[in-house]
């Protein structure tokens, strides 16, 4: 299976190694879903990380985010987009997850963001939260 992740749950990830992000990247370290990336993805995890407000609060995130974004970026599958998508207007930079997904041949992309999240599936592709997407992955589809 094929997954393209949003930046928060990397983000979250790395802030907190409880909760379901946590486990979306532990399981998949653990190689039960490839993970699909992009350029604008890892730009924006790196952008988000290196927030003075977010590294002021969390050391853990001062600490490793380098370290995490180089862990990411090595056991990934890069999938650069080729064509651009305009389908969410209320944050154009959400296009980015969707054009990696479209470009990578994914089945799902994994977000906490509402604009994302309202639009359901594009092409095919559907569009969970973190808790829905564990749930599948318990499911063993």
């Amino acid at each position: 299976m094929r997954v393209v992740l949003d930046a928060n749950i990397f983000v979250s990830a790395l802030i907190s190694d409880k909760g379901n992000p946590a486990r979306i990247i532990n399981r998949w370290l653990a190689g039960e879903f490839d993970l699909l990336l992009s350029r604008p993805i890892i730009d924006e995890i790196l952008k988000v990380t290196g927030y003075e407000r977010i590294q002021n609060k969390y050391a853990k995130v001062r600490e490793n985010r380098l370290e995490f974004v180089a862990l990411v970026e090595e056991n990934g599958i890069w999938a650069e987009p080729s064509e651009t998508i305009d389908i969410v207007s209320a944050d154009e930079s959400d296009n980015r997850y969707i054009e990696c997904a479209v470009t990578g041949n994914a089945q799902y992309i994994v977000s906490g963001d509402q604009h994302l999240l309202d639009i359901g599936d594009y092409q095919g592709i559907i569009i969970v939260t973190p808790a829905m997407f564990i749930t599948l992955l318990d499911s063993d589809l």
